[in-house]
């Protein structure tokens, strides 16, 4: 294993995540859906995958994401929490 690469193990080991609260909001309908995340960074990347997959838990969400796109949704942090 090189250095670069275990550089970058530890480096992906020690960063620090933020845990924090956010809205998915439709611009369309008005809707707004909040949610908590251990990790603010990577939430809007994993509820856009289910959405594309068809796959997302919450019915209401999946709903707006057919009917409007992801164009027609926007991701917002409301509040970071811890450091």
């Amino acid at each position: 294993m090189s250095i670069d690469r275990k550089a970058a193990i530890a480096a992906y080991k020690e960063r620090k995540t933020i845990a924090g609260v956010f809205v998915v909001r439709c611009a369309a309908s008005g809707e707004a859906w909040v949610g908590q995340a251990p990790n603010l960074e990577t939430i809007q990347n994993r509820i856009w995958f289910s959405l594309r997959q068809g796959s997302h838990t919450c019915r209401s969400l999946q709903a707006a994401w057919n009917a409007h796109g992801e164009a027609g949704l926007n991701f917002g942090e409301c509040e970071r929490l811890g450091g």
